[in-house]
């Protein structure tokens, strides 16, 4: 039976760059992992092997490098931006280039020697975003992982379904706590708009999304994912989606009974967290009149 190629990438994963500016004694870091990945007129080096029209996984690594010590880095999108642009238009083969970057942040630790050049890492969450550019039009979707974030009270789940083998007591007083993984888009796709002022788009983004979080009384964990979309899209011009994949991370009441002591919320409760199997609560929220187009499944993108 006959076959054909299909889709198809190649590109070097996971370029660790250290990026240190130095504003006399005072330093600033940028520490990001950078994967590029370019698809285009690729057919002849998969049937036949030849590597006319392939340019090396070295040298997109060492372009990376380069780019952070010529161009400087400002934020992660705008070096996404710079890399994505260098690859499709040097290169006619390329004809589409995504370029995905975690970044890692560091805090200064304030002292009293000279100079400000101490840092500690942070381990609130890792932030990222995923550049992609066709020669033409550009795709931005940014986001972060691994935020885990709690409330104490202010959070029920009762009135669900019940059926023979539920066995979950309804909760009015209860624990809501998830690790949050969320990715938003842009609505910047090409030169003729004004770029968006990436690091103050992440930061007020952010600070929205704890907002709607900590301000939502959630009657279920679905009700506060809307919310924390909402609210970014409402107060974020620059944004036309939010996707949120919020694993709920279980606080179940200790049963102190057979104690003798009773371990009521209201009386400050002891709970055991679980840490799997947990309930996964995901879903999309659109400005509206746009179309979605982040991934439903974030582990592909």
């Amino acid at each position: 039976m006959p076959t054909i190629l299909g889709q198809n990438q190649y590109g070097k994963a996971e370029n660790r760059v250290v990026k240190i500016t130095r504003d006399g004694a005072t330093h600033h870091i940028k520490d990001l992992n950078v994967s590029v990945s370019l698809s285009g007129d690729m057919d002849e080096v998969h049937y036949s092997g030849s590597n006319a029209s392939v340019l090396p996984t070295d040298t997109t690594k060492n372009t990376v490098f380069a780019f952070a010590k010529e161009h400087g880095i400002e934020s992660a999108e705008q070096f996404g931006i710079l890399l994505a642009r260098h690859f499709v238009t040097s290169q006619e083969p390329i004809h589409r280039a995504r370029i995905r970057i975690e970044e890692y942040a560091w805090e200064r630790i304030e002292h009293g020697g000279k100079g400000a050049h101490s840092f500690v890492r942070q381990g609130q969450e890792t932030r990222l975003t995923q550049v992609t550019y066709d020669g033409e039009r550009w795709e931005v979707v940014s986001g972060l992982k691994d935020l885990v974030v709690m409330n104490s009270t202010d959070s029920e789940f009762w009135g669900y379904v019940k059926d023979r083998y539920t066995t979950l007591p309804e909760a009015y007083d209860r624990i809501l706590a998830t690790q949050v993984s969320g990715r938003w888009r842009f609505n910047w796709t090409d030169d003729e708009q004004e770029t968006p002022d990436w690091e103050q788009s992440y930061e007020q983004t952010k600070k929205h999304m704890l907002r709607a979080f900590a301000e939502t009384y959630s009657l279920s964990l679905q009700q506060t994912l809307y919310q924390m979309g909402a609210r970014i899209i409402d107060h974020r011009g620059e944004i036309d989606e939010v996707r949120f994949s919020l694993p709920n991370k279980h606080h179940f009441l200790v049963d102190l009974e057979p104690f003798g002591l009773k371990n009521a919320t209201e009386d400050g409760a002891v709970y055991y967290a679980a840490d799997r199997p947990y309930g996964l609560i995901e879903a999309t929220i659109l400005r509206d009149g746009c179309e979605a187009r982040i991934p439903v499944d974030l582990t592909n993108l």
